[in-house]
């Protein structure tokens, strides 16, 4: 086997590659105030840049499934394209938009780096999935949450960079420097990017609607939760930075404590699928995360740690939120390909993606309305611990092992569905 030809090079590293470069939407917070008060708009009608960021990647990889298993190559590719194009276009809306007015701009905005970028990210993130679990069958959990890692990753490596490039060169020459960065970055991972040698990915006729898949139960549960563990983090990741501020936090301590976030949930992505390949049933994670993340929204809450009572609180609560999303995020394929099988993995991952579309719009825009009715951000709390409840029950009593076909079930259904359309 030569130095290129492993799984190492041939997945992880170009999923690496490709993950930390569109895992800088979540970078967001870092740059939407400014960009707010450069062109003259609140961070609130600036905020649906980012929301529509995340539904059109969360729509782009629920259709875009069948896409990524026919051919990988030209699916990185034009991830790469969709996201570079929409960041260059981002940075030359903001150069001009002294010449264009405020409501040009904020449109352009939400065509470059919601619409576009957003497709970027969504093909992009879906890509090099399947690719991974192909190579490393035996550790289906750690091959996903080393990709996935990535996308965590990149908050805490850019977030710094982004800070000083703003206080450099400007907001828009911050974008036309990271396009090109990112450009190479993904290029890179397109070239190397590869399917295992021997691996013929079957070409069957499809087995009717991506969606028809929400007639299953489980996959229905594993959607809701999935979908109520990403609006509950965005509602407190998207206002990280003011929350940091209210609680008393100075800049420099803000910088240092969202890279320890970053990095809790660059963790959590790789730590929490690792210890799923050891779990009877991979539902498990979800269990852990949902538990935890009860347990520290109601502390938070009743001691009104946001509000500047509780310091360390607040970290805590970051940390732990983000590494139950980051972890929430990797061990989702693995659980699905214990439940569903590998035929059709990545457009039935594809289609889990979707609920991180409709949270994209849905989570930050949660803290936003209640912040607006109680100028206290101590008040979205309790509103999270309700949804991670919920989840908590989902996981517990519909998505658990015993309400589930087996792979073998689900892939034979698949197979009986196919040659009765035939």
């Amino acid at each position: 086997m030569s130095f290129l030809d492993n799984r190492w090079m041939r997945a992880a590293v170009p999923a690496l590659l490709i993950h930390c470069s569109i895992g800088t939407v979540y970078c967001w917070s870092s740059f939407s105030a400014a960009l707010a008060d450069q062109i003259g708009t609140t961070p609130s009608v600036i905020g649906w840049a980012f929301s529509l960021a995340i539904f059109f990647l969360g729509m782009s990889a629920a259709f875009a499934g069948r896409f990524v298993e026919r051919d990988i190559h030209k699916s990185s590719l034009l991830a790469c394209i969709c996201f570079t194009a929409g960041m260059v276009g981002t940075g030359v809306t903001i150069q001009f938009s002294g010449s264009l007015g405020t409501t040009a701009t904020v449109l352009l905005i939400f065509l470059f780096y919601g619409c576009i970028m957003g497709i970027g990210l969504g093909i992009g993130y879906l890509t090099p999935v399947k690719t991974l679990m192909l190579w490393f069958s035996d550790r289906k959990g750690l091959a996903t949450g080393i990709s996935i890692m990535g996308f965590g990753l990149a908050k805490a490596i850019a977030s710094p960079i982004m800070n000083a490039l703003q206080l450099r060169v400007g907001l828009a020459n911050m974008f036309y420097i990271l396009s090109a960065v990112y450009f190479v970055m993904m290029m890179t991972g397109h070239f190397l990017l590869k399917k295992p040698a021997g691996w013929v990915e079957p070409h069957t006729k499809s087995a009717g609607h991506p969606l028809a898949i929400f007639k299953n139960r489980t996959f229905t549960g594993i959607w809701i939760m999935f979908y109520i563990n990403i609006t509950c983090g965005l509602a407190l990741i998207s206002y990280e930075k003011p929350i940091l501020q209210i609680a008393g936090f100075g800049v420099a301590a803000i910088s240092i404590i969202q890279s320890l976030t970053a990095a809790s949930n660059a963790l959590g992505r790789i730590g929490f699928s690792t210890v799923s390949d050891w779990c009877r049933d991979r539902d498990t994670i979800y269990k852990i995360i949902f538990l935890l993340s009860l347990g520290i929204t109601i502390l938070a809450f009743l001691t009104h740690a946001i509000s500047g009572k509780g310091a360390a609180i607040v970290i805590l609560l970051m940390l732990i939120v983000n590494a139950g999303y980051g972890g929430g995020f990797s061990t989702l394929p693995a659980l699905l390909s214990n439940r569903f099988g590998m035929k059709n993995i990545s457009e039935i991952h594809g289609v889990a993606l979707s609920a991180w579309a409709f949270a994209g719009l849905s989570g930050n825009q949660i803290t936003a309305f209640v912040f607006r009715r109680t100028g206290n951000y101590d008040q979205v709390l309790p509103v999270l611990f309700v949804l991670y409840l919920i989840a908590f029950l989902i996981s517990a009593f519909l998505v658990n092992q015993k309400n589930a076909v087996s792979a073998d079930e689900a892939e034979k259904a698949t197979e009986e569905s196919i040659a009765a359309e035939a």
